[in-house]
């Protein structure tokens, strides 16, 4: 089978790095706290993601000068413009805060460095394929209803960076491209997340900020994942054209080894999603939990300790790239934070909906929040930072908390598809191999659509009173 990508291969000419991206984004970043007035609201409680209190906004001096070239902190009271040396102290820091996710990217790679190693995936895959018979209109939609639903009930989205070498290898057993396996699983994934019909990370955040029960209105929410799904769906089919000689497909039975492994790896995504739910299991658990179940495969392959562990480094290694990726995504909200230059962007852009139709504001909400998710891709940090200061603002246009809502998990899951300062997305592609470029290309057509309909949906959510 052929090794995940997250090393380096499969690159073309004139792909874009993205570890190259991710610095052009820091370096924009720190530009504009040099440019954008700074000031800050009050906030809740004094933790970094609490939040904001609307109508509190004050503009803080920012005086700028030779000085504000050297690194240093503002005095009380004042705002100071980020250093340019933060292009490279931002970045330990966005590790930092990164790093219980960063453990588990890597642990995850680890368990699957072992279970690759055991020939178990190669059999599952061929039985998937052999139990369908290679029919694209059958593997297809369960695959992505499987994958969306996990993201839009559950809220899994880091999780299915597991499974994304699991498509590319089965698309490429059916003679299908990389970015065929690829879509299947991130087009599924984003547009869960999208909707976000019962998704804990969006909802118990966001919902109670506008004093509406968690996870109501889940109605209009399933409509409009399933009306979006049929339609990734299909864009995904148009990628399932032969590209290469497909493997012949044999209905073979697993062996009782490769079955076992296959059955610890479904036990282990079992428990990702009842631990997570039920025991409210986060970053740290997991990595425990990808842990044993490495553990568990090296003992039921039979491989001996120390080759266990060396698999399990090796697979490690293959995920460095993406927890690097994670870690500089994060080092942008680093920077702009430092520089207190958001709290005035949402400021600002607010200040332009007053006195517009309802049926204007719902959109409105939702392209600030685009514009939002480009500078801080952490769905829970943006909640705490816009939905406080734009729900009300929306309410007094005549958009109920309800609607708003739903404009910013709109705005956040469209955005989220191909924005080049989200960590989680480049570790997706290094993950698979695939150049920005080529997946922005790829992906274009389709976030229009998707917006369109969202535009539409908000303006609907309106007038029916949603």
């Amino acid at each position: 089978m052929n090794q995940p990508a997250a090393t380096g291969q499969h690159k073309r000419h004139g792909a874009l790095d993205p570890v190259l991206m991710m610095l052009a984004a820091m370096a924009f970043a720190i530009l504009l706290t040099w440019i954008i007035p700074s000031g800050q609201h009050q906030r809740v409680s004094e933790k970094e993601n609490a939040p904001v209190i609307a109508g509190t906004y004050k503009m803080l001096p920012k005086p700028v000068g030779i000085d504000s070239v050297l690194p240093g902190k503002a005095p009380p009271g004042e705002a100071r413009p980020v250093s340019p040396v933060a292009l490279a102290t931002s970045i330990p820091e966005g590790l930092k805060r990164s790093a219980p996710l960063i453990f588990m990217i890597l642990a995850l790679g680890g368990m699957f460095g072992v279970m690759r190693s055991t020939g178990a995936l190669d059999a599952g895959i061929q039985r998937l394929i052999g139990l369908s018979r290679g029919r694209m209109v059958i593997l297809v939609p369960l695959l992505m209803l499987a994958f969306s639903a996990g993201s839009t009930f559950l809220g899994m989205i880091s999780e299915y960076l597991l499974l994304i070498p699991v498509m590319i290898a089965l698309a490429e057993r059916l003679g299908r491209s990389r970015m065929f396996g690829f879509a299947i699983v991130t087009l599924a994934a984003k547009v869960g997340y999208l909707a976000s019909v019962t998704s804990p990370v969006a909802l118990l955040i966001a919902q109670p900020i506008v004093n509406v029960p968690v996870f109501s209105g889940l109605g209009f929410r399933l409509a409009i994942w399933l009306t979006f799904l049929a339609i990734a769906m299909l864009y995904a089919l148009r990628e399932s054209r032969i590209v290469a000689e497909p493997a012949p497909i044999e209905d073979q039975r697993l062996s009782p080894r490769h079955l076992a492994i296959l059955l610890i790896a479904g036990a282990t995504l079992a428990l990702l999603v009842i631990g997570s739910l039920e025991f409210g299991w986060d970053d740290g658990e997991f990595t425990a939990l990808f842990l044993t179940a490495a553990a568990a495969m090296t003992f039921a392959a039979g491989i001996r300790a120390s080759a266990g562990i060396s698999l399990f480094v090796e697979g490690m290694k293959a995920m460095m790239l993406a927890a690097l990726l994670i870690g500089m995504g994060r080092a942008v909200e680093v920077i702009l934070r430092e520089g207190q230059i958001l709290d005035t962007i949402i400021e600002a852009v607010s200040a332009q909906i007053h006195g517009l139709s309802p049926v204007l504001v719902a959109p409105i909400i939702m392209l600030v929040e685009m514009v939002l998710t480009l500078l801080i891709p952490s769905t829970s940090a943006k909640a705490a930072l816009s939905i406080p200061v734009l729900g009300p603002i929306g309410a007094a246009a005549g958009v109920s908390g309800q609607t708003t809502v739903l404009a910013f998990l709109l705005g956040n899951g469209l955005v989220n598809m191909l924005a080049p300062t989200s960590g989680m997305l480049l570790a997706f592609l290094a993950a698979a191999g695939i150049p920005y470029n080529r997946w922005f290309r790829f992906a274009a057509p389709l976030f229009g659509i998707l917006t369109l309909l969202s535009i539409g949906a908000l303006m609907i959510a309106v007038l029916i009173g949603y």
